[in-house]
């Protein structure tokens, strides 16, 4: 069994193998997205495929969404040519449960992969009146513009001189396709931010907003693209709060997929050292919190389990994951985990008294200093 559109037409062989297959023709579909795209996603790593691509693919099999996801790389192009490409932009998603349960469903969501170079493509998708949020899952240094001695970087620096037509950086290439939508009709659209960083929306928003403004200062853009970035009716930076555990490619995984029948799934290490795979596995435990601020509308994205509230209420639940109850806990268990010789969390929760100390911090130590999101209770789960 191959993971392309040929090849899922075997059904009866994946679903003998026990692999779910989409509900929809995943080869239309994505030539409904390039004619219309909607969403478009900078950073398509494997927490972006299997759980943003997973929230399109749901709603897209409920009839709830008729396009798919855009994805556009800005740093390791290897990822487009070796794992888009050669699979038709197909995932096969991996989801493994407490229990040893395994759900396998391939994810069609994924409609075309490009690199940041092609701007050509990148202005149309940008210049459409259709699309409605451009989502990013960069990590937090693809926010950056400078080093820690408050100078810019050596590639920022370049941008900021040679303008929106020659700038190379993710920022700026973002700001440039804004650029283009500004010229195209200063169509609303929303800008949001993924990545499991503190008030990430702000930090998306003022790297943007420094990129033109240096440009308006070099005459690059005009002052009417300044306001247009800052006006809020009209670009919206959403602040949201991510959690998923999504590890590197299991080699287990991709030996268990071969055993069933389906071909190529080996671990590919690219040039700048990214594992990523034809599938992707992760825990099934995932939150994702958005501030509901889009200008030019959005898919229902509630209806696939994502919450959809206001800005205090994703800082709340920010908090009280980082401070709380997930980061401090995770710290703690590394470290002691470690010293009693575990090689997996999920080994340390075996532990009575790791997990009376993972209760110690998050409970007793962690939870009564935030406030409660009252969206998300972590005792609950």
């Amino acid at each position: 069994m191959k993971l392309t559109y040929e090849g899922l037409k075997d059904s009866a062989a994946w679903k003998s193998a026990g692999i779910e297959l989409p509900t929809y023709d995943p080869e239309e579909l994505a030539k409904r997205t390039r004619e219309n795209p909607t969403w478009v996603h900078f950073g398509i790593g494997n927490i972006f495929r299997i759980f943003i691509g997973g929230i399109a693919d749901k709603l897209i099999r409920d009839g709830l969404m008729n396009t798919g996801i855009i994805c556009a790389e800005t740093f390791d192009y290897d990822v487009v040519d070796k794992i888009y490409k050669p699979f038709d932009n197909l995932a096969l998603a991996v989801t493994l449960h407490a229990d040893g349960k395994q759900d396998k469903r391939v994810l069609g969501s994924l409609c075309e992969a490009i690199k940041a170079t092609e701007r050509t493509r990148l202005a149309e998708i940008f210049t459409a009146k259709t699309l409605q949020l451009v989502s990013f899952t960069i990590t937090e240094k693809g926010y950056a513009l400078h080093g820690s001695d408050g100078k810019y970087f050596g590639f920022v620096e370049s941008d900021m001189a040679r303008g929106p037509e020659k700038c190379t950086g993710a920022m700026a290439i973002v700001t440039a396709m804004l650029y283009e939508r500004f010229k195209a009709g200063a169509y609303p659209i929303a800008m949001v931010s993924m990545d499991n960083v503190s008030q990430n929306g702000s930090k998306l928003q003022a790297a943007v907003i420094e990129t033109a403004e240096k440009w308006c200062e070099k005459n690059f853009v005009p002052a009417e693209f300044l306001d247009y970035v800052k006006d809020s009716s009209k670009v919206s930076f959403c602040w949201t709060m991510i959690d998923k555990i999504t590890p590197r490619p299991s080699d287990e995984v991709g030996k268990m997929l071969e055993s069933l029948g389906v071909e190529n799934m080996q671990t590919v290490i690219t040039s700048k050292r990214t594992y990523i795979a034809p599938f992707v596995n992760a825990e099934a435990p995932e939150y994702l919190v958005i501030e509901d601020s889009f200008p030019n509308g959005r898919p229902p994205l509630e209806k696939a389990g994502v919450y959809m509230t206001d800005r205090n209420t994703v800082n709340l639940s920010e908090r009280m994951k980082v401070t709380a109850c997930l980061n401090p806990i995770h710290s703690a268990l590394c470290t002691y985990g470690c010293m009693l010789g575990y090689v997996m969390f999920a080994d340390c929760m075996k532990d009575p008294e790791l997990v009376e100390l993972a209760k110690q911090v998050g409970y007793v130590e962690g939870l009564p200093v935030v406030k409660d999101p009252k969206i998300i209770s972590p005792k609950a789960i």
